[in-house]
């Protein structure tokens, strides 16, 4: 095992000579300083010294100032003051200053092993607790990554099984394929261009995907009736928010994306369906889609008839501002160029269900990516 090192630091070389050669003869390896410069030099120096033992009177910088410094520069580095002014005050000071023990001029060489034993084991004992405390927070650190990875793994499944759950929605009604993909591209494309953060982003866009879940419950003969739905079918048929909303409420992840799943057929002027709610009583994320669902109906093509252009459904949106839509987030929708929404249009048509359902999964930008960047506004 390597000696211990001690630096002792005195003015008198007489008395920093007899010190280091007791505690030589102690078995400690000791470096000598006629100051408190020359002290800081050598701990600057290299490698660290397991004590210091520092007089306090010394012309120039004094020994209090020197341990301001180590405590400060040199953390962790026990040391011990030594002086022959017999003063209360002073020895307080030293302690207060950051010293463990504190040494009376003239000592025995008894009392100088006693009170280096004591600081050594202290000098131990701190550097093992904070290597402990450094290891314990790298456990922690690490740790606390693995479980990170893992609720973003758990979270990423989550996504993956919510988008077939969209797609088998889609698949049971051939005329709107594609569509809760669609309305949840535009939906995010508008959140983010109102600067909505990445924690909201990602519940409305699970709101947006999921909207039309409730349909499963919803009959064929009612869900696929080629023809229009008369008023007994049409009261089913609105029941498809509730049911939505029961089903996905139960998932505790899914509880804000579930009041989107809930209201996403309310209108601003408190004459939508199921509660007939209006203005900020209908969530945010449910006016944004409104618009989004009014976007994607309007355009897409359907047995009974063709989609309208882009422009069309734009002025109908913009008509219907402060009635069926919100107008602040129409104000919005409108500053989006036109061409913005067709190359979204386009890009969301050409994704893989896989890279879709990386894009959803996004927790900092939730198919953010998806939209041009023309639609910042």
């Amino acid at each position: 095992m390597p000696l211990e090192r001690i630096l002792v630091v005195d003015d008198e070389e007489a008395v920093r000579g007899v010190v280091a050669t007791m505690l030589e003869r102690s078995g400690y390896a000791t470096t000598m300083a006629d100051g408190a410069d020359a002290a800081l030099a050598r701990l600057q120096e290299g490698p660290a010294y397991d004590l210091v033992l520092s007089d306090i009177m010394m012309p120039g910088t004094d020994g209090l100032t020197l341990l301001h410094r180590i405590c400060t520069e040199h953390p962790g580095t026990p040391v011990v003051m030594v002086t022959a002014v017999q003063d209360v005050h002073v020895a307080t000071n030293a302690f207060r200053s950051g010293a463990i023990d504190y040494l009376l001029k003239p000592f025995a060489r008894t009392q100088l092993e006693s009170v280096v034993k004591r600081a050594m084991e202290q000098g131990r004992v701190t550097k093992q607790n904070a290597a402990y405390r450094q290891n314990l927070e790298a456990i922690i650190a690490s740790r606390t990554g693995r479980l990170r990875e893992t609720m973003e793994d758990l979270e990423r499944s989550y996504d993956t099984t919510l988008e077939a759950m969209g797609d088998a929605l889609d698949l049971r009604d051939e005329e709107t394929e594609g569509h809760s993909r669609r309305v949840t591209a535009y939906t995010i494309a508008m959140a983010r261009a109102m600067g909505l953060g990445a924690e909201e982003l990602k519940v409305i866009a699970r709101g947006a995907f999921l909207h039309d879940l409730g349909k499963i419950a919803t009959p064929d003969t009612i869900l696929l009736k080629p023809g229009k739905l008369d008023a007994d079918e049409m009261a089913i048929m609105r029941e498809h928010c509730r049911h939505g909303y029961e089903m996905v409420c139960k998932i505790p992840f899914l509880k804000d994306a579930a009041e989107i799943v809930y209201t996403h057929q309310e209108r601003f002027d408190g004459k939508g369906y199921p509660r007939g709610l209006s203005r900020d009583a209908i969530p945010l994320g449910a006016r944004i889609f409104a618009i989004a669902d009014t976007l994607d109906a309007m355009t897409s093509d359907r047995p009974y008839r063709k989609g309208t252009t882009y422009e069309a459904a734009r002025d109908e949106i913009a008509r219907c501002a402060g009635g069926q839509f919100d107008p602040e987030i129409v104000a919005v929708f409108l500053k989006v160029p036109l061409e913005s929404w067709i190359e979204l249009r386009q890009e969301v048509a050409k994704m893989s269900p896989a890279v879709l359902s990386a894009r959803l999964c996004r927790p900092a930008a939730t198919m953010l990516n998806l939209a041009p960047a023309e639609q910042e506004v």
